[in-house]
């Protein structure tokens, strides 16, 4: 192991304790009720989500909690279940029955409300098409849709009769389909004739009809969704409008009774050989994580209005817009555009018309809200909240506490969650009646969770020490493979250290035992020796009164190893100068330590990101290192970012 790191930058040294109100109506509350149950997870897991589980409706329980082989897991072995009908059936007959499932808000200004009843009715509705279709159990269906209450439909109707969907996010590019529809071999694409993004409509269907002009076998048919009205090509025998199809088939489909271990889904995530790597979650074990996480992370009450802004095309949305929210009974909000369409101000307002609860974003997009300014936020009445979330990337103290203050009040709780597309739900985070916040700390690991933080050679590494974050025993909604490729299965997750998970992250706990994100391992510098993650001096930068957004990636060095690149946003009305870039190294100097000093800092007006707003850092480590761009930028949503970030310091 190298030497140890600077500590990160902590702009805050302040800790937020719950408030006595919240902890005294919250499920958990109080820090010792999490400790003994943590105990109980990790020590007699089998007990522990027995227990979980247990809440959920199972059509045959169980025989044995847990079957490990490593590296391949069995949950619930024995046990048969269906997930739709733990997110719809089960609240029919209940009060809930008429409560609303899914409140939707489209870019243009529609609204509609989904009650329990009448979902599952849709649903109900779209498995008999499915089915009509000689769609069987086993099936593999692609969705490609923008955030509409039927992308959320289709994935439950697929649920429902054992097909396994994957959904392709709607930023995807025509040949990123037929990537996927290859590797999974698909039968069948679910699609939209187009979408809205910031007032402009996104092709769907043009972008299926071209990945389907070649290089593909296996569907049989394209089911098409009337959204934007725009024209669109048919191809008569293969394409079907969705709005037709349902009028053939009535709305009685009884749910499938799955094997716990049944394939839900495949999701494909980005994978270091360039190839994506498609996510194999499975019907049991994925419920429970899903349904057991949302219930104590979110703190989910009946009368709450929860809205994650987290497209239905990401694990976010899989488990914290459609399936955990549903199966806890949850009102759960949908929004299908941009948040800064046609104003600003758009999610404030959102918040306030629908007396949003609970909130759970991005950093990256908390960051755009900083640059927007405070303005847009004074003109809307935001206190229905009561909960804050943050998700995908560690969050800056800086951040965070605006996040506390502006959006929160001063009142909110903010649950900062660590996972992942692999691990299927919530890892890491802070309970928000037990434990107390730190900004810019995911906090403490979730029931069942046995995080570490390690070297090279597996070995548990003392307190704000740099290293590896693994976790050492199974859970229930982990992964169960990488489709097709079980070698790279067990190599990319379990090949590294024996008898650990590696989550690809590095990460340090402090002293109370907080675990403190620190980036992907590729993202940690080598700097003269010692270790310096990217998000450390990325949150430093981020603390300087005028900075909006950074991102930091390294370069090679011939004296030192790897230099520090900083890309830097400026909040609005501040201007870039040649004492303002000497004012930041020397503030990352102050913060950090001299060996962090950047070497180099360009300002941008924007910097490279997907649709869903994740800083594309391959990219800029190319132009940081004097390179030429290489590589798929089809998700890439302003390619003319990229030519503006080439020129260096002045």
């Amino acid at each position: 192991m190298s030497k140890k790191p600077p500590a990160p930058p902590q702009t805050e040294k302040r800790v937020f304790k719950p408030s006595r109100e919240f902890s005294k109506k919250a499920r958990i509350g109080s820090l010792q009720q999490y400790r003994e149950l943590w105990e109980e997870s990790v020590k007699r897991p089998d007990k522990f989500w027995a227990r979980e589980a247990s809440e959920l409706v199972w059509d045959t329980k169980w025989s044995k909690v847990l079957e490990w082989k490593e590296p391949f897991a069995k949950w619930f072995v024995g046990g048969k279940l269906n997930v739709s009908e733990n997110c719809l059936d089960r609240h029919l007959g209940t009060p809930r029955q008429n409560k609303a499932a899914i409140l939707w808000e489209g870019e243009p200004g529609e609204k509609r409300a989904l009650t329990y009843q009448q979902l599952h009715r849709e649903v109900c509705r779209f498995a008999n098409v499915l089915k009509s279709h000689k769609v069987k159990k086993g099936d593999r269906i692609i969705i490609y849709m923008p955030m509409v209450p039927e992308a959320a439909i289709a994935m439950l109707a697929c649920a429902r009769i054992g097909a396994i969907h994957s959904v392709v996010f709607g930023g995807f590019s025509a040949e990123a389909i037929r990537d996927r529809i290859n590797d999974s071999q698909a039968v069948l694409v679910i699609t939209c004739d187009g979408g809205y993004r910031r007032g402009s409509v996104v092709g769907l269907k043009r972008n299926v009809d071209d990945a389907l002009k070649e290089g593909v076998e296996t569907i049989r048919n394209v089911i098409v969704y009337k959204r934007t009205g725009q024209d669109v090509t048919m191809q008569a025998g293969r394409d079907l409008w969705w709005h037709e199809e349902v009028e053939k088939v009535d709305a009685h489909c009884p749910s499938t009774p799955l094997d716990s271990e049944h394939p839900l889904f495949i999701l494909y995530t980005s994978g270091s050989t360039g190839k994506p790597k498609g996510i194999l979650h499975t019907t049991g074990g994925y419920m429970t994580g899903a349904y057991t996480t949302c219930k104590y992370v979110f703190d989910l009450r009946d009368e709450d209005v929860y809205w994650c802004t987290a497209d239905i095309g990401w694990v976010t949305g899989h488990s914290y817009l459609v399936y955990g929210p549903l199966a806890c009974g949850a009102t759960s909000l949908m929004y299908e555009g941009a948040p800064n369409w046609p104003e600003n101000d758009r999610f404030w307002k959102i918040i306030e018309d629908y007396r949003v609860t609970i909130f759970y974003t991005a950093p990256t997009a908390i960051r755009a809200f900083i640059r927007w300014g405070d303005e847009c936020i004074k003109k809307h009445n935001l206190s229905s909240l009561r909960l804050l979330g943050t998700v995908g990337e560690p969050i800056s103290p800086d951040a965070w506490n605006w996040y506390h203050s502006v959006i929160g009040g001063g009142n909110c709780p903010i649950v900062d969650t660590w996972w992942q597309t692999e691990t299927g739900s919530i890892m890491i985070t802070t309970l928000p009646g037990a434990a107390s916040t730190k900004p810019g700390s995911a906090g403490l690991p979730f029931f069942g969770v046995d995080a570490a933080i390690v070297d090279d050679d597996g070995n548990e590494v003392p307190a704000n020490t740099g290293g590896k974050l693994v976790i050492r025993q199974p859970w229930p909604s982990m992964l169960r493979n990488i489709h097709g490729d079980k070698a790279r299965y067990k190599k990319t997750y379990w090949g590294d250290i024996k008898g650990m998970y590696l989550a690809g992250d590095g990460a340090r706990r402090d002293k109370d035992g907080y675990f403190w994100i620190e980036g992907r391992i590729d993202d940690v510098l080598n700097v003269a020796g010692h270790r310096i993650g990217t998000n450390e001096v990325e949150s430093a930068l981020g603390s300087h009164p005028a900075v909006a957004e950074a991102a930091v990636v390294g370069r090679p060095d011939e004296l030192k190893g790897q230099a520090v690149v900083c890309f830097v946003t400026l909040k609005m009305d501040i201007t870039a100068t040649p004492q303002l870039r000497e004012d930041l190294r020397k503030h990352v100097r102050h913060v950090i330590g001299p060996v962090a000093t950047p070497d180099d800092i360009r300002f941008a007006d924007a910097l490279p990101k997907t649709r869903s707003g994740k800083i594309i850092r391959r990219l800029l480590k190319q132009i940081a290192s004097g390179g030429v761009v290489s590589g798929d930028t089809s998700t890439l949503e302003d390619l003319s970012i990229l030519a503006k970030l080439g020129s260096s310091e002045d």
